[in-house]
């Protein structure tokens, strides 16, 4: 206990001045935080792109039902169920509590957030209800009010007295974790994290996944994963997803288990593990690089065979820029392009029936497929590379806008070819800042990227997609 104590006593001393985050990493209060604005989450950390003040200074006790304000009708929906699933996305809302008076959790956030048990039971459901012992540390954008909850929350006086923590570090109390029952109890002073809109992914529901399994082994899967879903679980949604469904669909008890990652708005070969034995060989086979992967792209312009490098730069978050010339700390980014053929443009009604965003390229004749060797496997990396190129990929609604505001400007690029040409005058932050600008959304379904093959030990595992969806 003299450990903890003495930890957050530290922390509450230089709470200012640190600019340490936690694992949990949110900004906290002992109260409601109605986050309406658009939010970027993960395990790890909470990122507020237009971060909101809480909405009162007063604990939210459990015997007391919040008053709901005239206008929450229009800023909230109504809430039943989290199915049937809704064909479009709920704006984020995620919220902060943390526990004043000990009892079973789906009763506290019921009463705290005024939500029907069935709705509150489904989010526990979807994995989108989180717990950390004690209450995670403000960011250095805190408020006063904020920083004051929190020094009464942490104070050693009151974490001396919770059993529950004893003998445990700070960053270990404050780690958060996964809610998986209705009925766990949770303690007064327990942080809870709240996404009561999870991010949907309805494309679940639309496809036959018995017609998507490519091989059933002992120990693996091969899924030709479709378009605009997710291969494994999200930090708020753990149903929606193809391990999910294709488990359902074999009829297994046991859930299939993510190998590796390729984007929700990317079609093709994964592999999914039936058992956590296999899950870690494979990941075994992928860092010994015994495993290769050959994409088919549907570029937008003609790509020359040959292999194509890069330096991606090294932040966890899209996009992702890249650079043309060795920049230190940016990570190598190689593929090699086996071949490019000419093929028409989809049609509209291919186009439609994919939701293929119009991304505004000029000339929409042909396009032109290019089979591809992933020589590392970095996020994005063949949509990031092809962009850069010139030749970005058919419906990415991300790189394409940066990829054309390059064709008319070269200067906009700080990291392109014609650097040279036209000198940075601003610091690389700013450069970076304003390149990410020119950058669009994530694509909502599909863009014209399959991961057409995967094979491993030297080719005796081989497994083929079927036809991509713009043939």
């Amino acid at each position: 206990m003299a450990t903890i104590a003495a930890g957050f006593a530290s922390i509450i001393v230089n709470l200012r001045a640190s600019n340490r985050r936690t694992l949990a990493g949110a900004p906290v209060s002992l109260v409601r935080s109605l986050a309406a604005s658009a939010h970027s989450l993960n395990n790890n950390n909470w990122t507020s792109l237009q971060r909101k003040r809480f909405q009162s200074s007063a604990l939210v006790s459990p015997d007391v039902t919040p008053s709901t304000p005239a206008a929450s009708p229009s800023r909230y929906p109504e809430y039943h169920r989290l199915l049937p699933c809704p064909s479009e996305n709920r704006p984020p809302r995620v919220e902060h509590l943390v526990v004043s008076v000990g009892g079973p959790v789906l009763e506290y956030v019921c009463k705290a957030l005024d939500l029907p048990p069935s709705y509150v039971a489904d989010l526990i459901h979807f994995g989108a209800v989180y717990y950390a012992l004690v209450c995670p540390e403000p960011p250095p954008t805190a408020t006063p009010e904020e920083i004051r909850i929190f020094k009464e929350a942490t104070a050693p006086s009151v974490l001396m007295k919770r059993s529950s923590i004893k003998g445990k570090t700070v960053r270990e109390a404050q780690k958060t974790f996964r809610i998986t029952h209705v009925n766990k109890f949770v303690e007064a002073g327990t942080y809870l994290r709240v996404h009561v809109h999870p991010k949907r992914s309805p494309r679940c529901y639309e496809i036959d996944w018995k017609s998507r399994i490519i091989a059933v082994t002992e120990s693996y899967v091969v899924l030709d994963k479709p378009a605009g879903t997710s291969v494994g679980g999200t930090t708020d949604n753990l149903i929606e997803s193809c391990a999910t469904f294709a488990t359902r669909a074999l009829g297994f008890t046991e859930p299939l288990k993510t190998t590796h990652q390729i984007d929700n708005c990317t079609e093709g070969c994964v592999v999914l593990a039936r058992t956590k034995e296999y899950c870690s060989v494979f990941h075994g086979k992928i860092r010994d690089k015994k495993v290769k992967k050959l994409y088919l792209a549907l570029a937008a312009a003609p790509l020359p065979v040959g292999v194509i490098t890069h330096y991606m730069r090294r932040v966890n978050m899209a996009p992702r820029l890249i650079s043309e010339e060795f920049i230190k700390g940016w990570p190598l980014c190689q593929l090699e392009v086996l071949e490019c053929k000419k093929v028409p443009w989809p049609n509209s009604v291919t186009e439609a029936k994919y939701c293929v965003e119009d991304c505004g390229w000029p000339s929409k004749d042909f396009a032109y497929e290019c089979k591809i060797n992933l020589l590392t496997g970095r996020t994005h990396q063949i949509r990031a590379q092809l962009a850069a190129c010139g030749a970005p990929i058919v419906g990415d609604s991300m790189y394409m806008p940066a990829a054309i505001a390059e064709m008319i400007s070269p200067a906009v690029n700080p990291f392109g070819k014609y650097k040279r040409q036209y000198p940075i005058e601003n610091d690389e932050a700013v450069s970076i800042q304003e390149r990410v600008a020119y950058h669009g959304k994530e694509p909502s379904v599909a863009i014209g990227l399959q991961a057409c093959q995967i094979s491993w030990d030297d080719g005796e595992h081989f497994y083929e997609a079927g036809s991509p969806w713009w043939r």
